[in-house]
């Protein structure tokens, strides 16, 4: 006989294996196979009618490649204590992994490059970012500025960028696609409702199948404000097997000039010059 947590669905850890799988599109079987165990027992571990011991959560979170933070939610859920930190990026402890990412940015100079967290907060940028968002932005964004929220708000980027519907579109498939586990969270899903409510955002991209299951191989990005015009493309970063909750979920942005004169502009900006 089922106990009360199977009768109402499972137990919370076993809801968050079943969230996943469905999330990697794994039938039971499939994970079951990948990970080694029965389907049988992982289904009782689903339906909360087993309790999964500490490796056991961890072996299944490892096949479906679940986030860090994520992992950690999983351990609670089963009864046991979290396994990865969560360590702020000036602290000691991190100092190497904030020194290189100095040094990939200091490196990318005259072009612009940016550290963003999971929210696409800007939390660190070079010179060239600096120089460049102030020569487009009409003032300071207040608080930590939040790359979306430029791009969609009428007094950010968005008068500045001439393609703006092909590169906000691209963008808001990048949210969902670079949602770490390819789930968006909360906050992430709260700043896709807030950004697609401004004026004129067409009412199809609420939807994000609309957008469309293939991206173009690559969007330019193209700026044009009081004679400046850049023409840009950019590469993500990530960190090669991280095991804090900070370092997985950061994402470094470096731009590139897809022209010469996008490449002129940015070195004339640099000298303090004012780009022809």
């Amino acid at each position: 006989m089922r106990n009360d947590a199977a009768r109402s669905g499972g137990s919370p850890v076993g809801r968050l294996i079943q969230h996943w799988r469905h999330a990697r599109r794994k039938s039971q079987l499939a994970l079951a196979l990948e990970a080694g165990v029965s389907a049988r027992h992982l289904g009782f571990l689903e339906l909360g009618r087993s309790q999964p011991s500490r490796e056991m959560v961890l072996l299944l979170a490892d096949a479906l490649d679940v986030p860090l933070r994520e992992r950690n939610t999983l351990l609670v859920a089963a009864g046991y204590a979290p396994l990865y930190r969560e360590t702020g990026l000036t602290a000691p402890e991190l100092g190497h992994a904030h020194r290189a990412l100095r040094l990939i940015l200091d490196h990318h100079e005259p072009f612009p490059a940016v550290v963003m967290d999971p929210h696409w907060n800007l939390i660190l940028t070079n010179a060239g970012a600096d120089r460049f968002f102030a020569r487009l932005l009409p003032y300071p964004p207040a608080g930590p500025p939040n790359v979306v929220r430029l791009m969609f708000d009428p007094l950010g980027l968005r008068p500045s960028v001439e393609n703006w519907e092909e590169a906000a579109g691209a963008l808001v498939r990048r949210v969902h696609r670079e949602a770490l586990g390819g789930v968006p969270d909360d906050a992430t899903a709260q700043l896709l409702e807030e950004v697609l409510a401004y004026p004129d955002v067409p009412r199809r991209w609420r939807t994000p199948e609309s957008l469309g299951l293939t991206p173009p191989p690559l969007v330019t990005i193209r700026f044009r404000k009081d004679g400046l015009a850049m023409d840009w493309f950019s590469t993500v970063t990530t960190l090669g097997t991280p095991q804090d909750i900070t370092l997985q979920e950061m994402r470094i942005e470096c731009f590139f000039p897809a022209n010469a004169e996008t490449e002129a502009a940015a070195h004339a900006l640099a000298d303090g010059s004012r780009p022809a």
